[in-house]
């Protein structure tokens, strides 16, 4: 297949997927003592690349992708809520958010194969991970916020993946969860459908970027006097 056909049905998202990814990396590489929470981050977020991609070409090419998205969205909010599980400092709430991330992939699983199969996008159990997601996350808010110690919050990475996902997942709620609902419905407004879903991810990945670079030092260079 030419390359510009390749490149014709892929969402912008998927570019912002790649940078996040990339700077992902830095993790590794140009930060020193990085938490084991980030360092997680660089494996899911080019397994979410690969995800997009083969969507996008199943999708291209008339195939069925929702068994696909299906699945990856449960392993995304599993991942979400173990990331939320190592942020928080809670010992007692850590131990709550794992135990709902079994029940959750259990309770998903059930629903994608038996429920509402593979025919059809898993809303109800999707609506109830976002769900989860915002609950968990407004839970670190308020931690941080009650912190005895001042946190400079634009170097902590923490911070800007749970506001990043807080904002998608209550965003996200309505919109996915209407999703299969969308037969029948005008173009136009199917298109500002995606056309939102399309903002929500690039917002998403940008603070994921954030998130890796904000505690990278930057040197200043001055001149030396001639």
């Amino acid at each position: 297949m030419p390359y510009y056909i390749v490149m014709s049905f892929l969402p912008l998202y998927i570019y912002f997927i790649a940078i996040s990814f990339i700077a992902s990396l830095s993790v590794y590489f140009a930060s020193k003592n990085s938490p084991f929470y980030l360092k997680l981050f660089p494996p899911f977020l080019l397994a979410t690349l690969i995800a997009e991609l083969l969507g996008s070409y199943l999708s291209s090419v008339s195939r069925n992708n929702l068994p696909l998205y299906n699945f990856f969205t449960v392993f995304e909010f599993c991942f979400y809520l173990g990331i939320i599980s190592l942020i928080i400092n809670h010992q007692q709430m850590k131990k709550i958010i794992r135990v709902v991330l079994l029940v959750y992939a259990l309770t998903s699983t059930v629903n994608i194969i038996f429920i509402q199969k593979m025919k059809a996008f898993h809303t109800v159990t999707y609506a109830f991970g976002c769900l989860l997601i915002v609950i968990f996350c407004i839970y670190y808010f308020f931690e941080l916020f009650k912190h005895p110690k001042s946190v400079k919050l634009k170097n902590n990475p923490a911070f800007w993946i749970c506001s990043g996902l807080l904002f998608f997942y209550c965003c996200g709620f309505p919109l996915f969860g209407l999703s299969n609902f969308l037969n029948g419905i005008s173009e136009l407004i199917i298109k500002n459908f995606y056309a939102i879903i399309i903002i929500l991810n690039i917002f998403l990945y940008s603070l994921f970027t954030i998130a890796f670079l904000c505690r990278l030092k930057t040197r200043k260079y001055t001149s030396s006097p001639s």
